[in-house]
């Protein structure tokens, strides 16, 4: 089972889902801005790829600056309610497979942790070729 976080209005998540469906795999989608993580999971899908919490914290969006999340005085448990408060703060997109999960930036991550090959090329929105007709990965 495959599982994306996903935000419809970011590049890098829509090539990820991409990519995920050009290996024949049809996820599970989680519009997380309108079916955010409860708190165990968000914590779980930090603890699984690895991260710290800051370290999945998106930090190029408004309430980030608002809220003064760039300063090193908050701790992970503050840092994890201002997620679940707003959603837009949890970095993306989070996958989760069989193989593991990871916070897909850039998008070809996925690709370690997919079970399946990819099924034909495959280029990113911006034209970067990741994946050659053979399915071999590029970059």
């Amino acid at each position: 089972m495959t599982t994306i976080y996903h935000n419809p209005a970011c590049g890098t998540s829509r090539n990820t889902l991409a990519m995920i469906r050009n290996a024949g795999i049809e996820p599970t989608v989680i519009e997380y801005l309108t079916s955010p993580p409860d708190r165990a999971t968000l914590v779980k899908l930090i603890a699984d790829a690895g991260l710290t919490v800051r370290a999945a914290l998106r930090d190029k969006c408004e309430p980030y600056e608002q809220l003064g999340l760039a300063e090193d005085r908050f701790s992970d448990e503050e840092l994890l309610d201002f997620m679940g408060q707003y959603p837009i703060l949890i970095n993306r997109p989070f996958v989760v497979t069989e193989l593991g999960t990871r916070l897909c930036r850039p998008s070809e991550v996925v690709l370690d942790i997919l079970s399946a090959a990819q099924k034909a090329a495959f280029s990113k929105e911006d034209g970067e070729a990741v994946v050659d007709a053979q399915g071999r990965r590029l970059v």
